[in-house]
């Protein structure tokens, strides 16, 4: 089943089962992943569809962080509510023994051996993690392993 039959099928339930919350945050992503279709005029497949998830994780996470900042933090449960169900989309995360293994491998595949050539491990790891870890995270520690 596609990513976009799963949540259609998600909100399906939501909506027999009362669930509120979760109605909303579905209906929320199924509206975006709607949006981009118009606007490119195709039907998304399950990694253009990952990458709208993925945006919506980075949107929470921000929020989150500024509205414990501005102490509010009944904004910041809400999002992290919204967060906590979105994150169920995502893939199963790489543990950091799995993350640091392909830091490592890619970094020797491309030959990096200096802060300049982190581009190119990012792109890389991007393309064999995509979903599987937050690039927030991983491009600090390819960082810390080129400095």
């Amino acid at each position: 089943m596609s990513l976009k039959a799963q949540l259609t099928e998600d909100m399906k339930s939501a909506m027999k089962s009362g669930d509120k919350a979760r109605l909303k945050v579905v209906r929320l992503l199924l509206a975006d992943i709607k949006r981009v279709e118009v606007d490119t005029r195709q039907e998304l497949d399950d990694p253009a569809t990952l990458a709208i998830i993925e945006k919506a994780v980075k949107q929470r996470r921000d929020s989150i962080e500024q509205f414990t900042k501005g102490n509010r933090a009944d904004l910041a449960g809400i999002e992290q509510a919204e967060l906590e169900v979105i994150e169920t989309y995502l893939p199963e995360q790489l543990s950091d023994a799995e993350l640091d293994a392909l830091i490592d491998e890619v970094i020797a595949a491309t030959g990096a051996s200096s802060v300049r050539d982190m581009g190119k491990v990012m792109g890389a790891i991007k393309s064999k993690a995509a979903g599987k870890a937050d690039m927030g995270a991983v491009g600090a520690r390819v960082k810390a392993r080129l400095a």
